[in-house]
């Protein structure tokens, strides 16, 4: 995971981060400046990704996530910005030498597949700048489309299924459409927010998503609402004056996929984690990570980021960066 080395300006400091940390949070966050509430236009959506991939902390950051609709804009907009030989000469010190951008493209309909594939084969030429989408997030109805899917998507591509709303699933229940996804080569992506504090699930909710994933051995992926580290009352949207509600943090969820995966927590164990508001609760070490007498080492963490607790969107990289600064751990 992560986005390679090399792209830190010289001079610029860096600061050594605990191990256990740098374990947690490698390649966490896939960037989508596209979505509410930031909701840039593309070209500065590109830029703040490429100032992401040139600055101190891009270590955490992970891929571009973009529409697939909207895949033939991106590459007019951000062409010059990746690395490659059409980089333009105030980007070419750090555009040329990194690695081709990774991409996680939203699917709607089956033709979008289509668009993916001009992007990848447009995109694997330097003159074009280097990018490929190798990641794709599926909105379906529910379990029974989750093959026709699979059957149509390449097979370099991973893709996440985002568990339907309640009223989607039989009884309101996500562990059927869950069931369907094991045995594939495929992730579970669960939506924890948004611009209302409606679309907040309960951390009961989260943690029994976290279970079901671990009991058939599907990894996950999360959306919206974890701009910040730590559980806490916070602004639905950028703008002045906006509603606030209680958010899920980013922490306390990967924290809590972490303990699911390698430790046996229950529901409840969990629930417990995912209710945590003491940033100083959560304690990183290089030999590993604490949280309230239970431990996890660095082994355990890097499995659990590996294999089953993978990402999540967030509209902003600078904002969660920001946070951890203020709480200590960057």
């Amino acid at each position: 995971m992560g986005v390679g080395a090399g792209m830190i300006p010289r001079g610029y400091p860096v600061v050594m981060e605990t191990r256990s940390l740098r374990s947690l949070l490698g390649g966490l966050i896939d960037y989508a400046g596209l979505f509410p509430p930031a909701k840039l236009a593309m070209q500065p959506a590109a830029e703040a990704y490429f100032r992401a991939l040139c600055g101190q902390q891009e270590w955490m950051l992970s891929r571009f996530v973009c529409p697939a609709a909207r895949l033939d804009e991106m590459s007019s907009a951000a062409s010059m910005l990746m690395p490659g030989t059409n980089a333009t000469s105030g980007y070419r010190e750090f555009a040329s030498a990194g690695e081709p951008w990774r991409i996680s493209a939203l699917v709607e309909t089956p033709e979008e597949l289509d668009l993916i594939e001009r992007f990848n084969e447009r995109h694997s030429r330097e003159d074009q700048g280097l990018a490929n989408v190798d990641v794709i997030e599926v909105k379906v109805e529910g379990a029974d489309q989750v093959d026709d899917v699979l059957d149509a998507v390449a097979e370099d591509i991973f893709p996440f299924f985002e568990v339907p709303p309640a009223e989607k699933l039989p009884g309101g229940d996500a562990r059927g459409f869950l069931a369907a996804l094991a045995g594939n080569s495929c992730g579970a992506k669960i939506r924890t927010g948004g611009v209302v504090a409606g679309a907040f699930p309960t951390p009961k909710a989260i943690a029994e998503f976290l279970i079901t994933c671990r009991q058939v051995e599907v990894p996950f992926k999360a959306t919206a609402g974890l701009h910040h580290p730590v559980r806490g009352e916070h602004a639905l949207t950028y703008e002045k004056g906006s509603a606030r509600c209680t958010m899920h943090g980013f922490l306390n969820l990967f924290i809590a996929g972490c303990f699911v995966f390698t430790k046996g927590f229950d529901a409840h164990g969990a629930e417990e984690v995912l209710y945590e508001t003491e940033a100083k609760a959560f304690i990183c070490t290089d030999q590993g990570l604490t949280w309230r007498n239970h431990v996890l080492d660095i082994t355990e963490i890097a499995r659990a980021r590996e294999a089953f607790a993978l990402s999540f969107g967030s509209c902003a990289f600078d904002e969660p960066v920001e946070d951890l600064k203020k709480v200590g751990l960057l």
